[in-house]
């Protein structure tokens, strides 16, 4: 299999994607680009026209959208076991989407100042903020991981999530998430990823 080119820079979500590679175990190259410059550059524009990072480029198809990387990658690298079982797509695919979808949408405006007010609510898919909160919470008081007992690549992109937001207070404080954030960050792929990154970072 050909070894992947993954476009990131290390202060942007491109670390939930350099953790999925970890944890998928795939062979790839890093391109470091720039906040407007590189990554607003034409021949990346041609990757993503968004010019935003992560993208992933594999087998000369490009994948952008955190959410979509890690799906990707658990079904490209199914040795791995990161993709859900029959009886764990149904869990797979809805917290995945409801990270991507409510969750960031909620933490988003909450942190750029911006509130659903209680009449308009029908017109935000996620309604409004503390019930986002108050579903996740309820979660992951029953549930070590999004599937249950079993750690999958669900987990890379929701627990990215609450990893960041109880870091960055973008989230309140559970003990939920306390302990699943505990769980996630003692992965041997999270300490590698975030290592690259840090450094990274470090050399800025």
């Amino acid at each position: 299999m050909s070894t992947i080119s993954f476009y990131t820079n290390p202060m942007s979500r491109g670390q939930i994607a350099r953790w999925a590679l970890h944890e998928a175990g795939a062979d790839y190259e890093q391109v470091l680009l720039d906040y407007g410059t590189s990554m607003k550059a034409e021949d990346y524009l041609k990757i993503n026209p968004m010019g935003k990072v992560p993208a992933i480029v594999h087998d000369n198809k490009a994948v952008t959208e955190g959410a979509a990387i890690c799906a990707y990658l658990a079904d490209s690298f199914p040795a791995a076991g990161l993709a859900p079982n029959a009886a764990e797509r149904a869990d797979y695919y809805r917290w995945l989407f409801y990270a991507a979808g409510p969750l960031e949408s909620a933490i988003t405006n909450r942190t750029l100042g911006f509130e659903i007010e209680p009449d308009k609510e029908m017109t935000a898919g996620y309604g409004n903020y503390d019930r986002v909160v108050a579903v996740l919470d309820s979660k992951f008081q029953v549930d070590d991981y999004v599937c249950g007992p079993r750690f999958t690549m669900a987990d890379v992109y929701v627990g990215a999530q609450v990893i960041w937001g109880s870091q960055y207070g973008t989230l309140p404080q559970r003990d939920s998430f306390a302990t699943y954030v505990e769980r996630l960050t003692g992965r041997s792929a999270y300490k590698d990823a975030k290592a690259i990154d840090d450094a990274l970072i470090a050399n800025q």
